[in-house]
């Protein structure tokens, strides 16, 4: 199948001008709020109502811009790396390392950000000052501030910045869970380096899954919407037309029109919290590879020797990653997920869903299918780490990239059909 690659928003540039962008990668943990907004907080835009549903006034997007656009923020980062060139015609005669070999390097970075918090608190992507040796963050009325990165949560691509400044401007947060396909959306950032650029469009759709879009290593339910997002967009605010925030914009398909992805801003707050709090997000870890079961791909399994499905309903487990929590709680390779502490389970999302809500180091029930056989299974949730996503996935991973998972099955389950099936997730 053709591999549809994704474009992360930062926008960075070598000593070459070359545009290059840096790749980035549950269950929240409680931690300590926090601490509201001051009185510097922007207020909504007022909306009234009627019979003949909600009346904006008619120039709603200037006075959301107007509002909010002083607490959004450009992110100048830099990061020092390694040059590694490949081995010279020179070298490769004589033996004799380049002296210009394993140099150092600065890739710089601009991205987008908001205030959140009059402490000086800035929420942006992880992608943007990821490694970051130096951050820093440019306001709108001409004061430019180093930043500190508190934390960032690849899983999430969540990341806050700590900024040292009285009389900083604030977003107000909104709820992304009332969110409905059709409302209005305000982009606001800093594309290509242009600063305070406003684009405008529609939530297109809520609660796109990672798989559903080719980035399943997001712990995220993405919004969807055709306001145009370009590379500097990355970390600015989605905005409602009261002017709240209900999305961090973070991702677009390179080659698509219209088709730009964002963070709610309900799952972005709880990882900042975390982040403000420890540095670090914890998320759940169950340990699997995991596909919906579907009719087609029932009979498709059943054609394989001694591997018999008598039910469409389910998750089936591809995977059972060795020493995972997963594999200690007695999972295999083949078993087909029923429910979840007494939930029925349908979906991959659903399956995350509940591993996400559930706190590391509880345990979750599952009722699984194996061989025809119905069990239950206890396994105790494990603390998720980079390395444990990447070796999940099958192929090369943290790519971002939609990809293919070959699926062998019979005897040890999975290993010697051709059959091919999409929409792998790890949990």
């Amino acid at each position: 199948m053709d591999l549809q690659r994704w474009v992360f928003r930062p926008f960075f540039w070598m000593a070459t001008l070359a545009i290059a962008g840096w790749q980035s990668g549950c269950t929240f943990q409680k931690t300590p709020p926090v601490d509201a907004p001051s009185s510097s907080a922007t207020p909504s835009i007022p909306i009234s109502s009627s019979k003949g549903g909600m009346t904006l006034p008619p120039n709603f997007v200037v006075q959301v811009v107007q509002q909010v656009g002083p607490a959004v923020v450009r992110i100048n980062s830099a990061r020092t790396v390694q040059d590694e060139r490949g081995t010279s015609l020179f070298e490769h005669f004589f033996d004799m390392p380049s002296q210009n070999r394993g140099q150092e390097r600065v890739e710089r970075g601009t991205g987008s950000g908001f205030i959140f918090d009059a402490k000086g608190l800035v929420m942006t992507n992880a992608h943007v000052v990821d490694k970051a040796d130096a951050v820093t963050v440019l306001l709108k009325d001409g004061r430019e501030l180093k930043g500190k990165v508190l934390g960032e949560d690849p899983f999430t691509d969540v990341a806050v910045v700590k900024i040292e400044a009285a009389n900083l401007p604030v977003v107000n947060l909104g709820d992304s869970k009332k969110l409905l396909p059709g409302e209005w959306a305000i982009a606001i950032g800093n594309p290509l380096g242009l600063d305070n650029t406003v684009t405008v469009g529609i939530i297109s759709a809520t609660g796109r899954s990672g798989s559903a879009i080719g980035i399943s290593d997001r712990r995220v339910r993405f919004i969807q919407t055709d306001a145009a997002i370009n590379p500097g967009n990355s970390g600015g605010p989605l905005l409602n037309a009261r002017g709240q925030v209900i999305g961090v914009n973070t991702a677009i398909i390179q080659g698509a029109q219209g088709l730009g992805f964002a963070i709610p801003i309900s799952s972005a707050q709880p990882i900042a919290q975390q982040l403000v709090a420890t540095g670090k997000a914890v998320h759940a870890y169950l340990g699997v590879q995991m596909v919906d079961l579907t009719s087609e791909l029932r009979d498709r399994l059943n054609q394989e020797e001694n591997f018999k499905l008598g039910t469409d309903k389910g998750v089936l487990v591809v995977k059972v990653v060795p020493n995972s929590p997963a594999a200690k709680g007695g999972m295999e390779d083949g078993d087909l997920i029923l429910s979840i502490n007494n939930q029925a389970v349908r979906t991959t999302d659903e399956v995350q869903q509940v591993v996400e809500s559930t706190k590391a180091g509880n345990p979750i029930t599952l009722k699984v299918q194996h061989q025809g056989q119905a069990r239950n299974l206890r396994v105790t949730l494990g603390s998720l780490k980079p390395e444990q996503l990447e070796s999940d996935r099958p192929g090369a991973s943290l790519s971002l990239q939609i990809h293919q998972v070959q699926m062998p099955l019979g005897k040890g389950f999975l290993q010697n059909s051709k059959s091919n099936v999409r929409g792998s997730e790890s949990i």
